[in-house]
């Protein structure tokens, strides 16, 4: 490409146009492959963290050292918190790091913070804590094509009282990340829990459901998931299926399974004989015709019932959540939100006779539509006004329904904020593919359904629980607990379909499932050994 000297070319990135002189953009070209690094120069604390030292267009930001594709890493107006930002961006393919190395650092755990978008794309975009005398640990760039921004972070342990804080991009000609407002301070992150439904599982292998570990063998779908890295897994349990499954038997055979491969155990009461989520929240039909007062003695009952049994076989539960995806209350009409005093007397009974049994359970809410903060303000402020006892707070976080991963974390914010108890994203998935391997149409099975960023093949689906760990895990004040995704193991087989009345029903599922077509376990799943 050749441009006229002395005319202005204008680029693009991110959300921001800057200019420079057509002669000033000649001379860079050859930079964009033989420029040296800036010389790194050592200090103590991290300097120019809002990049606001330099203005537009420096191309080298004070305080900051450059190596590779140095010209595509310059400061620019548009930040997160201040004026400016740093990009990395080029016309060419390029790959730049900038970064800054510490020392004199006090020996001990440290947490980089900081505000990224990305066009997504890249061959890799991230943040990087490395040469601190441990091994380096990396937190990737989710793809945010809207331009908003995401706080992520990212820990080490440093020994030696050094270490270099690094931000990193490979990418093809025109693909563009931004970085502001960055902060390295004592102390780690992570998240403890790293999670899966696996209600579906006992009844796919009594119809004959196959899993296979990575060698193609047959083997325990539980047992390749610990591998993997999962350590707590998530049982629902209905009072009296249609089906037989997922019920106060069903849930306890698997709590022995479960806690045999030592994971813990979340519990999901849905308080109902089939599914209950927002839309329905229908009472189990042994419970038809009671009144409100009754409910509350059934409530308490069967929630007593299935987690002393479950104490009783050496299988406490560690987590229970009391009612499924309750955004409109349980047990419809009496628990309905249009009278919130009876909804919280139904949720007060169950989390009484939760910790009746073990006062250690943790106590969980859970509703869903993840990224809507006014939903999630109103109703935790009439259950808090309402004297509803509660440990956790769990959301279910669908990007194809429920926003943008900034609007959880930013949700996620505000709740750790405003009410001061740990969060989790109770559900979440994302499919690997697109087509049906039963025939039955798949809830997601459209292109123009998809995330931004996130395409249906494995390696999306990998990406998008990468992504959407890394956003817990930035939740303030480490209350980030982690995250459970929905129906792991749900995989295509014969006679176990949505319907548990009708074996003739298919899976609409098993496209979002983390074991693949051929009944191995999706890469998605080694995501879980990472945080």
């Amino acid at each position: 490409m050749k441009f006229p000297l002395g005319r202005t070319i204008r680029r693009t990135t991110g959300r921001t146009t800057w200019a420079l002189t057509a002669g000033l953009a000649l001379a860079c070209l050859p930079a964009l492959h033989v420029l040296p690094a800036t010389t790194a120069e050592a200090a103590s604390t991290l300097a120019n963290t809002g990049f606001e030292a330099d203005g537009t267009g420096s191309a080298a930001p004070s305080g900051w050292s450059e190596y590779g594709t140095t010209a595509a890493s310059f400061s620019e107006a548009g930040g997160h918190g201040g004026s400016h930002r740093l990009s990395h961006y080029s016309a060419s393919a390029y790959k730049v790091e900038t970064y800054q190395y510490l020392t004199g650092l006090a020996d001990g755990n440290y947490t980089l913070s900081g505000w990224v978008r990305s066009s997504g794309g890249q061959n890799s975009a991230y943040l990087s804590l490395k040469n601190c005398g441990s091994a380096e640990q990396r937190t990737d760039l989710p793809p945010t094509p809207n331009g908003k921004w995401i706080r992520l972070v990212t820990s080490v342990k440093v020994t030696g009282g050094a270490c270099t804080i690094s931000l990193n991009s490979d990418a093809a000609a025109g693909q563009w990340a931004n970085f502001d407002d960055f902060t390295f301070t004592p102390g780690s992150t992570g998240v403890p829990v790293k999670g899966a439904d696996i209600s579906s599982l006992k009844k796919n292998e009594d119809y004959g459901g196959v899993y296979r570990n990575s060698s193609g063998t047959a083997t325990d779908a539980l047992a390749t998931l610990k591998s993997s890295g999962m350590n707590y897994a998530r049982l629902r349990v209905w009072l009296n299926p249609a089906d037989g499954y997922n019920n106060k038997a069903r849930v306890l055979t698997q709590a022995k399974r479960i806690k045999a491969q030592g994971m813990k155990l979340l519990v999901d009461f849905h308080y109902s004989d089939t599914w209950a989520d927002p839309g329905v929240q229908s009472p189990p039909a042994a419970w038809a015709g009671h009144s409100y007062t009754q409910l509350r003695t059934d409530v308490y009952h069967h929630t007593y019932d299935v987690l002393n049994a479950l104490k009783a076989q050496g299988t406490t539960a560690d987590m229970v959540q009391i009612g499924n995806e309750i955004n409109t209350g349980l047990l419809w009409p009496a628990g309905n939100t249009s009278n919130w005093s009876q909804t919280a007397g139904l949720l007060k009974s169950g989390a009484e006779a939760a910790k009746a049994v073990s006062s250690s359970t943790l106590v969980s809410l859970h509703l869903a539509h993840g990224g809507d903060n006014a939903l999630y303000r109103w109703w935790f402020d009439n259950a808090v006004a309402q004297g509803v006892p509660f440990d956790a707070i769990g959301l279910s976080f669908y990007g194809y329904w429920h926003g943008n991963l900034s609007d959880l974390q930013a949700n996620l914010d505000d709740l750790s904020a405003r009410y001061k108890k740990p969060l989790f994203v109770a559900e979440t998935a994302y499919p690997f593919r697109l087509d049906s391997k039963d025939g039955w149409e798949n809830v997601i099975d459209q292109s123009g359904e998809l995330v931004a960023g996130y395409p249906a093949t494995e390696a999306g689906q990998a990406q998008w629980l990468r992504d959407i760990m890394n956003v817990v895990e930035a939740v303030p004040g480490g209350r980030g607990l982690g995250v459970f995704w929905w129906d792991a193991t749900w995989t295509a087989v014969q006679g176990n379909g949505w319907d548990p009345a009708d074996p003739s029903s298919g899976n609409a599922w098993e496209n979002q499932a983390l074991f693949g077509y051929n009944e191995r376990p999706l890469p998605a799943l080694q995501w879980f050994k990472h945080r």
